[in-house]
């Protein structure tokens, strides 16, 4: 765990592919656990330490998580999320070239909770919700292309499912039909950038991460 951003109401770290933000079904350890420990530890905090968490990613997804430190700054974060006013930017790479060097998709995701799957359908479909994400190529690497992508929707999977159904299926992932695995087990999507209004401060923070695939180094 890497702390990106930290102060009295607010964390930011970067979690790495394959840990859990929250905990589930599992039972295993969670980038929660680690980021209370380490509150704890650092600032000699006695007693239960406060942590809000105001959204996840995936699994096997690396990449910045915002937590909260105090209640206020929780409450706030959450309606900044469902308002739209967090901008995030996430970083993928896929083998195939897309269709086009920058477009917006706009598509029907129906959720699969039993195959922890969605299925992007081009037209409006019984139990769909409306999906749609931004993306353009900024490079590449000897064998993969560098996608930038920006959600307008908050769907389940839905860069993962957006960017399969245009044939682009994100390196390492097999659910969404990659060919192959990564050596670690995650998939090579990445939270990249971060950037919102401090709910408490009202100063602009903005995070940054440098790296999407300790295996396929960027060439911008």
């Amino acid at each position: 765990m890497r702390v990106c951003y930290e102060d009295n109401h607010i964390i930011i770290v970067e979690k790495k592919s394959g840990e859990i933000v929250q905990g589930d079904k599992t039972g295993d350890r969670t980038l929660a656990d680690d980021v209370k420990t380490y509150i704890k530890e650092a600032y000699a905090k006695p007693g239960e330490v406060f942590l809000g968490v105001v959204h996840r990613l995936d699994r096997p997804v690396s990449g910045l998580v915002v937590f909260a430190r105090t209640s206020k700054a929780l409450s706030r974060l959450n309606d900044m999320f469902r308002r739209g006013e967090v901008h995030k930017v996430y970083r993928a790479l896929v083998k195939e070239m897309p269709p086009k060097e920058e477009d917006e998709l706009v598509h029907w995701l129906v959720r699969n909770e039993k195959q922890n799957k969605s299925y992007a359908y081009d037209h409006e479909v019984p139990n769909s919700k409306r999906a749609i994400l931004h993306y353009r190529l900024i490079g590449h690497t000897e064998r993969y292309h560098i996608l930038e992508i920006e959600l307008k929707t908050g769907r389940h999977h839905q860069i993962r499912c957006q960017l399969a159904k245009i044939g682009c299926p994100i390196k390492g992932d097999l659910k969404y039909g990659a060919q192959r695995s990564n050596p670690n087990g995650g998939i090579s999507l990445t939270a990249y950038s971060i950037s919102f209004v401090h709910p408490v401060s009202k100063k602009n923070i903005e995070c940054t991460i440098e790296t999407i695939d300790a295996q396929e180094p960027m060439a911008l």
